[in-house]
């Protein structure tokens, strides 16, 4: 059985000066995405693409919705199991390819998260990344490797 979920994004961008697209280096790249309930959030190109690099750019927010939606798993998953995780850091990491061709691709993301668990299996807890990753609806959208390299360290 299916189950749908429904999910919006408002993006808003505008042309300062009326300047508009007149050229390629007369636009900016800032813009806003708004969600229902939730604070606005800036947003711009990879200032590879001359966006701001104040900003996030789609492809940080990527490789971020990656690594997130892989932790909210892999929580549920210790809760299941009895293992009682206290710290989960992680520093992801996307590698994108240009390409004439295609614009670019994502070509893969690295996940490392460093896990602190104070009772429960530390072995399970490390296993536990592998079905969190085949769980993860993010990672199950996307047409490149996302690896994992879990640490588990008892507290």
């Amino acid at each position: 059985m299916t189950k749908p979920h429904l999910y919006r994004a408002t993006l808003v961008w505008n042309a300062p000066g009326g300047v508009g697209t007149t050229s390629y280096r007369a636009y900016s790249r800032d813009h806003s995405l708004g969600f229902v309930g939730k604070p606005e959030l800036a947003a711009s190109a990879d200032p590879a693409f001359r966006g701001d690099p104040a900003r996030y750019n789609p492809e940080e927010l990527l490789v971020a919705a990656l690594s997130s939606c892989h932790m909210l798993w892999y929580l549920h998953l210790c809760t299941r199991d009895g293992i009682v995780v206290v710290h989960y850091a992680d520093e992801a990491e996307g590698t994108m390819i240009e390409d004439k061709t295609t614009g670019g691709h994502f070509e893969r993301v690295v996940l490392r998260p460093r896990v602190r668990i104070t009772s429960g299996d530390a072995r399970k807890a490390a296993d536990l990344h592998q079905e969190a990753h085949r769980l993860c609806f993010v990672s199950n959208s996307v047409n490149f490797p996302v690896d994992c390299n879990p640490e588990v360290e008892i507290a």
